[in-house]
């Protein structure tokens, strides 16, 4: 491949997609109790599941520093452009990070061509950038052009999520504890999305597992057209069965080119828990 592909673990990538591209993943940083992971490296998504179940303890996470973006820029080939495609800015300092290391290297090597794009996504929605940076580059686009069609991506891309616990939001502090406790006496499920910012916000509140799970597909079709056209990408937290159930029945109703399903990292399980399912697509 003629242009360098690099994310970091806020992407959740399927192994279809990882055997395909030539790709570079700078681990972000999850801390327990008892020392730091680099996720996809210290840690792998058996192995943190494992922990959060015996520990009881959800870690806090990190991002990669700018003298880890330096590194990884610096191992590339440096006659091929760099397109970094960074977790959104709007939930990590990652993509400042990577500006940063991209300013270290260039002030040492000018002549090297790298552009950080801030993917105001994570998850699958990563994956799916990804992939149409894919599609371009094996079309002949000039890295010049790819930026420009990339960052016109980034503003047509939906993202969509659905919990079935809120217990890692009450847990990680993002949930306040007497809202939960009512929210799940109550078998609140929580519908939320990206938003234009790249932050996560709430969209609706449904009761009950199999309404929230009707909703999440009526979304779809409300935030697309020409499916027929288009690639889909799901991920999820230890619910591979629920979606593929899920991805058929989107998969019928819609008629999606073709679909992705992957595993949620360590990174994006932490807030989503058990159950999550994220789906991403573009909207026109």
């Amino acid at each position: 491949m003629s242009i360098q592909l690099m994310t970091d673990s806020g992407a959740d990538i399927p192994q279809r997609l990882r055997e395909e591209l030539s790709l570079t993943i700078v681990p972000l940083y999850l801390h327990f109790n008892d020392g730091q992971y680099r996720t996809g490296i210290d840690m792998n998504l058996d192995s943190y599941h494992r922990k959060v179940a015996e520990t009881k303890e959800l870690p806090r996470s990190a991002a990669p520093s700018p003298s880890d973006f330096y590194k990884a820029y610096k191992q590339a080939d440096p006659d091929r452009p760099i397109l970094m495609l960074s977790l959104s800015m709007g939930l990590s300092s990652t993509y400042e990070n990577a500006i940063m290391g991209k300013n270290m290297l260039l002030e040492e090597e000018p002549e090297r061509k790298i552009e950080v794009i801030n993917t105001k996504t994570a998850s699958c929605g990563i994956a799916l950038l990804l992939h149409e940076a894919s599609e371009k580059i094996k079309d002949g686009l000039a890295f010049e052009k790819l930026v420009t069609h990339m960052e016109e991506r980034v503003e047509k891309t939906a993202t969509l999520f659905v919990l079935k616990t809120l217990e890692n939001l009450i847990i990680g502090g993002r949930l306040d504890k007497v809202k939960g406790t009512i929210a799940k006496t109550l078998n609140i499920k929580l519908l939320m999305k990206a938003s234009d910012e790249g932050t996560i916000e709430v969209m609706e509140k449904v009761r009950g597992d199999k309404k929230s799970i009707r909703r999440f597909i009526d979304l779809i079709g409300e935030n697309t057209v020409h499916a027929e056209e288009k690639i889909l990408c799901m991920s999820h937290c230890n619910a591979e069965q629920k979606a593929k159930e899920v991805m058929d029945e989107v998969s019928g109703k819609y008629g999606f080119k073709d679909a992705y399903l992957m595993d949620m990292g360590p990174l994006i399980a932490t807030y989503g828990g058990e159950g999550a399912l994220v789906i991403s697509f573009f909207k026109d």
